[in-house]
């Protein structure tokens, strides 16, 4: 007998074939048999209805910390994932020292919005090295497999001090021993390596991110270490108004070195077209040869506005700034006196900054997003438009609506992907080649932005709902969340369903799959804030043959492991 069967499902095998019904057997972790009727087994699960696919591998997530207290590693564990990879755009916490660890969750708290107090509280430090820190990963049980990256911000502190914190030049000697460093966390298997150089990624102290103006030869010192060790992503988090200049680098890294490089390509206001240039440089350098991909989103990168959000549009009033430190009924409760409200509404807001002030101040970008979150509203629905309709400033209208539902109500805004008011080119960078899914963040921004629930969005969005545009083939999604991303960072053993490999699955409701609205919860260690999204209609997440959660609930079981990558 095997051990489990999925019987009757509609086969999304990923990849890229349309789906076919049949039945999938497992045994000892793996799939046995895809298709046709399968013997009996252990247990049977009944899929009749439902989509049986690969488990979602999500390659940009920020569980560094987390990983150390929550086995689930969730939300993602809602939204079918069953491999995470995280240390990106980097930040992490290996290499470190005793000394550096403040340092590591102050730059993890400023960069990825996760709160200082919940790190501090959960993370269980037990290592120094970045190998020390895969062998704690490795001795943990998981609802999903995990895979590490090695982050330039703490590697440059670590071999640097505050010569690296400062972003000083490094030295020969200090690139040598980056470069030495970092192969050592790829021989203990570290999937690669990140970097950002993005001025608006910060410490909660202020400083940029150790290596935010890394040079070339520090930049091609350790790319040389992955080319040497034979495997790894040289992962980037760019800085999209200067991605022409960005890429010559880019793109000659992974030319003359032979690594895979992959950088985040979105749609920015400043330049609304420039992501079409980009794009055909990509794919220029991959007909010659290059292993160059952008790492995109399926949605637009959003942030949610609320009263108790990290940012909001009233964030540089005088009023709020008198409020900001009460406890949230003292707060509430003076944002619902009309004397207060009028009088808000009558200051004029304090210079947050050029990006900040783009995002506090463009109504027309900002919509209400209800119980039925709708990720690709339409312009004639923002804040904006109805002012303008009930005659109304759109600060009043803002207002208003941030104190729905006892004062807890999400206006969207769209930051990225969104300069056109709708999501049509998505399509051009989804449909090619040079691009993989990513940055759905999991485990970051916990105050202003919940983007885990990427992969149920592709499902839900792109292969069911859209209206205002083209759709996708759910065999298409379905690739693009599994074969895909697998392969893009190597891991060959899952992605697919196929006889041999590994016994991720998901079995899925499609037609009553639904994303429900974020909602701001406190469940952190010390109680600590994070946004966090659902998802109704996964029947089954199996992660190596074995059912981590049904119908919406944990089942207990931690079959998952450390991902150790191979040359």
């Amino acid at each position: 007998m095997h051990d489990l069967v999925i019987r009757g499902g509609q086969l999304v095998d990923g990849t890229g074939s349309a789906p076919v019904s049949g039945d999938l057997a497992i045994d000892g972790g793996r799939i046995a048999s895809v298709g046709g009727r399968a013997g009996a087994g252990r247990r049977e699960i009944d899929a009749s209805g439902a989509l049986v696919t690969p488990g979602f591998v999500d390659i940009h997530t920020h569980f560094d910390g987390q990983v150390t207290w929550d086995a689930h590693l969730s939300p993602s564990n809602g939204h079918g994932v069953t491999t995470a990879v995280f240390g990106n755009c980097g930040v992490g916490f290996a290499p470190a020292r005793p000394s550096e660890r403040v340092w590591l969750v102050d730059l993890m708290e400023g960069v990825e919005d996760i709160p200082g107090s919940a790190l501090s509280e959960g993370i269980r430090w037990s290592w120094e090295s970045f190998p020390e820190y895969l062998d704690a990963l490795d001795a943990g049980r998981y609802a999903m497999d995990v895979g590490a990256q090695m982050p330039h911000g703490p590697l440059r502190t670590y071999v640097m001090g505050e010569r690296g914190v400062a972003n000083e030049e490094a030295t020969e000697r200090d690139i040598a021993e980056m470069s030495r460093l970092t192969r050592e966390a790829l021989d203990a298997g570290a999937l690669g390596f990140s970097t950002s150089r993005v001025l608006i990624h910060k410490s909660k102290s202020g400083e940029l991110v150790p290596g935010t103006f890394a040079s070339r030869d520090e930049l091609f010192g350790i790319g040389r270490a992955i080319a040497q060790a034979g495997h790894g992503v040289f992962q980037l988090t760019s800085i999209h108004a200067s991605l022409h200049s960005e890429y010559a680098w880019i793109e000659e890294l992974a030319r003359t070195l032979g690594v895979t490089v992959q950088f985040n390509l979105q749609q920015a206001d400043a330049a609304p077209e420039q992501w079409r240039e980009v794009l055909a440089m990509i794919e220029r350098a991959q007909a010659a040869g290059s292993r160059v991909f952008a790492g995109i989103a399926g949605r637009p990168a959003g942030l949610l506005f609320s009263w108790r959000s990290s940012l909001h549009p009233f964030f540089g009033y005088p009023s709020w700034r008198e409020i900001a430190g009460l406890p949230w009924h003292e707060k509430l409760a003076r944002l619902r006196d009309p004397a207060f409200r009028a009088r808000m509404l009558a200051q004029r807001p304090r210079d947050l900054g050029e990006f900040a002030n783009f995002m506090t101040r463009s109504h027309h970008k900002m919509f209400v997003l209800g119980d039925a979150p709708e990720y690709e509203p339409d312009p004639s629905t923002s804040i904006a438009a109805r002012a303008e309709a009930r005659g109304c400033s759109p600060e009043s209208m803002l207002y208003d609506a941030m104190m729905a539902d006892d004062g807890t109500a999400l206006v969207y805004f769209p930051v990225f992907n969104y300069a056109n008011g709708n999501m049509d080119h998505l399509v051009t960078l989804m449909r090619s080649e040079a691009t993989v899914l990513s940055l759905g963040d999991g485990g970051a921004h916990c105050g202003v932005i919940c983007d885990a629930s990427l992969p149920t969005y592709m499902l839900t969005h792109w292969a069911r709902d859209r209206a205002r545009g083209e759709r996708l083939p759910i065999e298409f999604v379905v690739r693009r969340l599994t074969h895909d991303t697998a392969r893009s960072y190597g891991i060959g053993d899952r992605g697919v369903l196929a006889p041999g490999l590994r016994a991720d699955i998901n079995i899925i409701d499609h037609a009553g799959l639904r994303l429900n609205a974020p909602r701001m919860a406190f469940d952190l260690p010390t109680g600590a804030r994070r946004l966090v999204q659902w998802a109704d209609g996964y029947v089954a997440t199996i992660v190596a043959g074995v059912p981590v959660r049904e119908n919406g609930i944990d089942t207990g079981a931690l079959p998952g492991r450390l991902i150790r990558a191979q040359r």
